[in-house]
């Protein structure tokens, strides 16, 4: 997959995600959390969600194409960021058109499945949580972070990470946060599951 077309593609989804989702409910509902859904993710507390490159909903589908406002208007809801809960957000905007590849959307929506089936299978009874700031999905085990991303800015490709609240020393830690790893070097759910493992064990 070309990276440029992979990174836009996340940027466009990491909008929708926090300004047609994530927003939306929480003036609703109260919770700016997001789940992993089949082909993609959604709302936890509403019908709204990404499977591939089309929004769903009551009213159907829609193609991710467009602007953000355009997008919030096909589904009858009121685009716009939480207000008040943090300060990182995404990098477009509700007037800037967004450009989501179905090849690109895919990959990016297998990789959140991985993860999301190995932060279950590493911790059954935690929840995970796509949260919308950072367009990642991860738990939150003895102090120590469990997540899966799909890339940011300082790591453009999708990536799983381990990060200790308080950092520790040795070959395993190889990230200024903590571990990561890129996903290509863990092709299947038990391979990100181990990853896990090997965080949790080197934490401890």
């Amino acid at each position: 997959m070309d990276e440029q077309v992979l990174v836009a593609t996340r940027r466009a989804l990491h909008a929708v995600a926090e300004q047609v989702l994530a927003g939306p409910q929480y003036r609703s509902a109260g919770t700016i959390r997001l789940n992993i859904t089949p082909g993609g993710f959604g709302q936890v507390k509403g019908p709204l969600r990404v499977e591939g490159d089309e929004l769903v909903g009551e009213r159907g589908r829609v193609p991710l194409r467009g602007t953000i406002t355009e997008l919030a208007a096909a589904v009858a809801v009121e685009p716009g960021v939480p207000e008040g809960l943090y300060s990182d957000h995404a990098e477009l905007g509700p007037a800037d058109p967004i450009d989501v590849d179905p090849a690109a959307a895919a990959e990016i929506a297998d990789w959140l499945a991985r993860g999301d089936q190995a932060l279950r299978a590493l911790a059954p009874d935690v929840e995970p949580v796509l949260w919308p700031e950072h367009f990642d999905l991860g738990i939150q085990l003895d102090e120590v972070n469990y997540g899966i991303s799909p890339g940011d800015a300082g790591h453009p490709r999708p990536y799983a990470y381990v990060g200790p609240w308080k950092l520790r020393t040795g070959p395993f830690w190889n990230a200024p946060f903590g571990a990561l790893r890129a996903a290509d070097e863990l092709p299947d759910t038990a391979a990100v599951l181990a990853f896990f493992s090997e965080g949790r064990a080197a934490a401890s």
